[in-house]
């Protein structure tokens, strides 16, 4: 063959192969496409939860993990990252990668380090997947308290300042934010009660059971022994509407005429970043869960209630969460300040 006809003939070939390899690419980047997220989930999937094992999220995250696995069909591990006040675990789910193998199911603390300086870290971290449920504050005293009413302690405190003692969980921390809004829709300085420092509500109820503080603003669910056991009687909820468990027990509206209501909350989320086309397949598995009787029928027994919330939503009222807490924590730092 002629030199020039060979060489026209090698770059025929070159060019056809780059044809086949361009074509190649326009197939992979074509719309529709085959994408990781097609094959998703395609492994075991890690959820972590930024508390001990046998505390509120870590139920949540349990019940709904083990009924999630059975949706998305591979095994889910839950890992506790605990300590630190929720910072650290919720600070790993931040920071994993976001390829919906790493994701975690956080509580409401996410909207207490902002406002405090404690961390930067805020819901904008997080890419929410579903709200699960809701868990209300209530106000709990001993069985033989004076104080039959919510009125009558409300009048207590008022009256004697710098003797009654509260209680339900650390300073700053939830069960002392919903004690402290309660105090501020009250127009009363929250520093006129004593607050007693526990490592949580139900150790709270406990001290009040015990005669050492006199009333506790953790959870009913927290107390529910001691209720049933006629230790302690819930004078208050600190939500919209009663109970289901304690139709009996008014709310702060019924009682004292404020709107202050309070609760923890527990939702799915997965890093910033994650891909629509991801979480578009991990929330209607979640939300089929959290709606179901499966999920909802234990965690009703132990006093929480059950609330969905879309990505959409749950991120709206992670965002209104965020800006009540700064409203609270603002208005503490002036009563500081006067």
């Amino acid at each position: 063959m002629p030199f020039l006809e060979r060489l026209l003939s090698r770059r025929s070939l070159c060019f056809a192969g780059a044809g086949i390899v361009g074509a190649v690419a326009a197939i992979a980047l074509a719309p529709g496409a085959a994408t990781a997220a097609d094959n998703y989930p395609s492994r075991p999937i890690t959820v972590i939860v930024p508390y001990p094992a046998g505390g509120g999220t870590d139920i949540v995250a349990r019940a709904l993990t083990g009924l999630l696995e059975k949706e998305l069909g591979v095994p889910i591990n839950v890992v506790n990252k605990g300590g630190g006040g929720g910072i650290p675990g919720q600070t790993a789910v931040a920071n994993a990668k976001p390829d919906g193998y790493t994701l975690g199911v956080i509580a409401s603390d996410i909207s207490l380090y902002k406002p405090q300086g404690l961390a930067n870290l805020t819901y904008a971290d997080m890419t929410p997947i579903g709200q699960t449920n809701e868990l209300a504050g209530g106000v709990t005293v001993i069985e033989n308290s004076p104080y039959k009413t919510m009125k009558e302690l409300a009048d207590a405190i008022k009256a004697k300042p710098g003797e009654l003692k509260a209680t339900g969980a650390s300073p700053g921390s939830n069960w002392h934010v919903g004690f402290s809004g309660m105090m501020l829709g009250l127009g009363l300085d929250p520093s006129t009660v004593i607050w007693v420092p526990t490592q949580g509500g139900t150790a709270g109820q406990l001290d009040v059971a015990a005669g050492n503080s006199t009333f506790a603003t953790a959870s009913l669910s927290e107390a529910s022994a001691l209720i049933e056991a006629k230790k302690l009687r819930p004078l208050a909820v600190m939500a919209k509407e009663r109970l289901e468990l304690y139709p009996d027990v008014p709310t702060l509206k019924e009682s004292l005429g404020i709107d202050w209501t309070f609760a923890l909350w527990h939702g799915m989320v997965g890093p910033k970043g994650l891909p629509d086309d991801i979480v578009k397949k991990l929330a209607p598995a979640v939300e089929k869960v959290a709606t179901s009787e499966a999920f909802r029928k234990p965690l009703r027994e132990r006093g929480f209630r059950l609330v969905y919330r879309d990505p959409a939503e749950f991120r709206a009222f992670m965002a209104s969460d965020l800006s009540e807490m700064e409203r609270v924590f603002a208005a503490l730092a002036k009563l500081k300040q006067n």
